[in-house]
């Protein structure tokens, strides 16, 4: 699995840099995941501007991020939803869970939340 973790201002940034996120990979997520949603950690801003398919597996992984920062008192933040992912999170109706932004510095900052 390619990502990267960068901290900025207390706040944590997983760059996921895959196509899919499916099946395969979402355990794999979900270890990492499980390490990095702490409670030191109270803002977890997930790029997904490389994913171009995501599955019901991969769903779960993101749904797990944000129990694990629900749980510490933090929040997910998701950014850079192609429209293909976009259309299933809004289709499963996890826009109203998680906060959507364009892009990594407006989830920074709290700025306006992506509307589709």
């Amino acid at each position: 699995m390619k990502f990267d973790v960068q901290e900025k201002n207390g706040k944590l940034i997983l760059s996921l840099y895959e196509k899919r996120l499916d099946a395969k990979l979402a355990p794999d997520l979900k270890g990492e995941f499980l390490i990095i949603c702490t409670s030191a950690i109270k803002e977890l801003i997930i790029d997904l501007s490389e994913v171009q398919f995501c599955d019901s597996s991969g769903l779960s992984s993101l749904l797990f991020a944000e129990r694990q920062m629900r749980e510490n008192g933090g929040v997910v933040k998701l950014v850079g939803l192609t429209d293909n992912v976009a259309s299933l999170i809004k289709i499963s109706q996890l826009d109203r869970v998680f906060s959507i932004y364009t892009t990594v510095d407006e989830a920074m900052t709290g700025g306006k939340k992506e509307e589709r």
